[in-house]
């Protein structure tokens, strides 16, 4: 018992010494720089100068006094809303396409997939040359079919709706997770719609898409998620302009960080959007129960 209590002895301690490395970067890198931010967001806080306790005056100010950060909160909320459903419906659709049975469907998953991987910045000047009113190849194509040019992302009025339609550019990443909820719906459940004498669609409404509800949940949340971080476009194409129009939430945490110097402010914004993030990601797990659907189990 002695020999076997020291054996285990020695393999918690050698299990803690391997896991220190994780543990301690966690601590080091995640934690702490997520407490700290909290504490940087009640303070007034200039690069260069001495953190000044100030409370909830940052938020106070953010809310009565700041009309960017409402307006870069209204963009960021406008862009999730046309881009999460459109990618969402359009990946949903390539993903079908990319089960069926076709020859060459190695190479169409390739090609659907690649955009993702693809540098954002590279990406990014091939859909500023595209986005181009003079010569851009989007107004080459509308103009062929004789239809009025564009201004794109340099009018306020279709900078975000110009930006949701190059968020398509990348949808491998969500084609390539529904395809493997696809491949996943058992087989004998198409069999008994068969039986049954339904069709291509019965079996679309009545299997597949029930089927796939987790994934859609999956990638709901994740595609939440990934447009309220949206930085590269404000970035490198917009610069939040033009008239703010494309004021991300989080280009406005950049400005207020990297350009302006007040880290206080930017923590405090930091937290805004991960509260919002949180709130957003509550609300659809907590309502999934009513449309998402588990093999063996009833609706959650």
């Amino acid at each position: 018992m002695k020999r076997g209590s020291g054996v285990e002895s020695m393999e918690r301690k050698w299990g803690i010494i391997f896991a220190l490395p994780s543990i301690l970067g966690f601590l080091i890198f995640a934690l702490g720089p997520f407490l700290a931010s909290f504490l940087l967001g009640l303070t007034k806080w200039q690069i260069g100068a001495k953190p000044q306790f100030i409370g909830l005056g940052n938020y106070h100010h953010m809310v009565s006094q700041d009309p960017v950060f409402w307006k870069s909160l209204w963009v960021t909320l406008y862009y999730s809303l046309l881009a999460v459903p459109i990618g969402m419906l359009l990946a949903f659709l390539i993903a079908l396409l990319l089960n069926q049975k076709v020859r060459g469907l190695s190479l169409f998953r390739t090609i659907f997939y690649l955009p993702y991987v693809v540098p954002s910045v590279s990406s990014i000047m091939l859909w500023m040359w595209m986005f181009n009113p003079t010569y851009g190849l989007l107004n080459g194509f509308l103009k062929a079919l004789g239809l009025p040019a564009s201004q794109w992302i340099y009018s306020p009025s279709t900078t975000i709706p110009s930006l949701a339609l190059m968020s398509i550019w990348q949808l491998g990443n969500t084609v390539i997770i529904y395809l493997a909820g696809r491949q996943g719906v058992p087989v004998h459940l198409y069999d008994a719609v068969e039986v049954d004498g339904g069709g291509a669609w019965s079996k679309l409404i009545h299997v597949t898409i029930p089927s796939m509800t987790p994934t859609i949940l999956f990638n709901l949340v994740l595609s939440i998620i990934g447009t309220f971080q949206t930085f590269n476009q404000a970035y490198l194409m917009t610069q939040g302009g033009p008239n703010y129009a494309s004021q991300f939430f989080v280009y406005n945490i950049f400005q207020y960080a990297f350009q302006y110097g007040d880290m206080g402010y930017a923590c405090a914004l930091s937290w805004i959007l991960f509260i919002i993030i949180m709130i957003l990601s509550v609300v659809v797990f907590r309502t999934s129960g009513r449309w998402v659907y588990y093999e063996g189990a009833d609706a959650m």
